[in-house]
């Protein structure tokens, strides 16, 4: 608290404090823009809630055959690591610039022309890659005993998988998981390069009608509006998953 009110305190005593609060901090285009933008801000929103099903299961597919055992399996595990690795190379916004701009390019009419389809299509390129990390962590994290217990019993691999071990895994990664979803949530503001009305294409707008920055400050409230409950909520289930596993070993 003592930092942050001395930095407080030197920005509001800097010589220049006036003409930033001019530039960053009207009052008056701040309440006439912010329900504009708040209204872009629904793309942003309708686009995280698309993306981030597909990513949950495409990714949970894309660890589960990293995973997959025998030399049977090795090319699909081969390519499952390829892709993670290429889309995990590549930074979110050039995905987003060569498939926004690239696909339309191509001229071919089954392919969608949609600035927005194609912004979604890359984060779930970009995120399935990262996702299936969090998702591998958690497999890897159960016992190889609970599949040997679950095949014991008579259970196919798949079987195994599905009520053994996925839902241990899945559990475990609940916290990481919200965590790479509030990226997510965020990064819907990249795919306002490739011209979809976003949030941050809305505030640019305003921006250079005014010639003032404070559109981009409504901008970041809604965004901030948006994670910090994420935020909190995860820190909950960090804490009831951290009790839960007390609670379980005073039991045993």
């Amino acid at each position: 608290m003592v930092v942050f009110a001395g930095l407080a305190l030197a920005i509001v005593s800097a010589p220049g404090w006036d003409e930033f609060k001019a530039a960053f901090l009207d009052p008056a285009i701040f309440k006439a823009d912010f329900p504009e933008i708040a209204s872009a801000f629904l793309l942003n929103v309708k686009m995280f809630c698309i993306a981030e099903p597909i990513i949950l299961v495409l990714a949970l597919v894309l660890a589960i055959v990293r995973g997959l055992p025998g030399p049977v399996s090795a090319p699909f595990r081969i390519l499952a690591i390829a892709y993670a690795d290429f889309f995990r190379g590549i930074p979110t916004i050039l995905v987003i610039l060569m498939l926004g701009f690239g696909m339309p390019a191509l001229g071919l009419s089954w392919l969608p022309t949609s600035t927005t389809f194609w912004g979604v299509f890359a984060l779930v390129l970009v995120y399935t890659a990262y996702v299936s990390e969090v998702y591998r962590a958690g497999l890897e994290s159960v016992h190889p005993s609970q599949d040997a217990a679950a095949r014991s019993l008579g259970l196919t691999r798949l079987q195994g998988l599905r009520y053994v071990i996925v839902p241990q895994a899945v559990r475990r990664v609940i916290p990481p998981l919200l965590n790479d979803f509030i990226g997510l949530q965020k990064d819907t503001a990249l795919v306002s390069v490739i011209g979809a009305i976003d949030v941050l294409q809305q505030a640019s707008i305003n921006e250079q009608e005014h010639f003032n920055f404070t559109p981009f400050v409504c901008a970041a409230v809604l965004f901030v509006a948006i994670t910090i409950p994420l935020t909190r909520f995860t820190d909950h289930l960090v804490a009831r998953d951290r009790a839960r596993r007390q609670a379980s070993g005073v039991l045993v």
